[in-house]
């Protein structure tokens, strides 16, 4: 290796006696030479890192990080209102969600405020939607959309406010129960026992409606092959 560089360096110098050769080209010539084997070898380098990281997430080292979704459960984040007023929340949301994104836009909003018969300017829209816009990304996801009716019913928004109008005109009927207002301890376990029991003969009320419409659909559909039967 040795013996290659000091030929190639007296190889140079005879090229530069003998004029054939222009000393500057012959630098730059080396230099460019010396770059692109920097480069090709930046480039390995890379690659190498790449096929590396690869390889580790194939054997499950070194996981992509993906960030923390804490699941919400408007049920127990919610337990001041029923599960019909949550599903009549959601209801109204899902109607107004346009875009099918689980997100009311400014544009939504101004829609959904002309259709309960309270425009709001521009200004007004981005107000409502920034005072309880907890991501701050300029749009009302479902749990703050149910915010609005929190503070609604904690009388927390003001009267005059966009979101006071939204969730009078809503009509969705706020009033609470549960141990919000209890003011003692013993009366707070009473009415968290009364609150589990209200909760599961909710659920119980909704598994018989189902069973009931079942019901009917099928009395529905066997009348109408009857019906049919009657012409054949």
């Amino acid at each position: 290796m040795a013996t290659d560089e000091l030929s190639m360096k007296l190889n140079r110098r005879l090229k530069i006696e003998e004029g054939g050769q222009d000393p500057v080209a012959l630098d730059e010539a080396h230099e460019n030479g010396a770059h692109d084997k920097s480069s090709t070898a930046s480039a390995d380098s890379e690659l190498e890192a790449k096929l590396m990281r690869r390889g580790e997430l194939n054997e499950g080292v070194g996981e992509h990080q993906q960030p923390s979704m804490k699941v919400f459960n408007p049920y127990t984040e919610f337990k001041e209102f029923s599960r019909k007023q949550i599903k009549d929340m959601e209801k109204m949301f899902k109607q107004y969600d346009s875009e099918k994104d689980n997100f009311i836009d400014l544009m939504e909003l101004k829609l959904m405020m002309e259709k309960l018969g309270a425009p709001q300017t521009h200004l007004g829209l981005k107000n409502m939607i920034k005072e309880v816009d907890e991501d701050l990304d300029g749009k009302l996801s479902f749990r703050e959309f149910l915010l609005i009716f929190r503070k609604a019913a904690a009388g927390e928004l003001a009267e005059d406010s966009g979101l006071h109008v939204l969730a009078r005109l809503s009509e969705i009927d706020v009033s609470t129960e549960g141990v919000k207002g209890a003011k003692t301890f013993f009366e707070a376990k009473v009415q968290a026992i009364n609150e589990s029991n209200r909760f599961e003969a909710e659920i119980r009320h909704e598994q018989e409606e189902k069973k009931k419409q079942a019901e009917e659909k099928k009395q529905r559909q066997a009348a109408f092959k009857e019906l049919q039967s009657a012409f054949k």
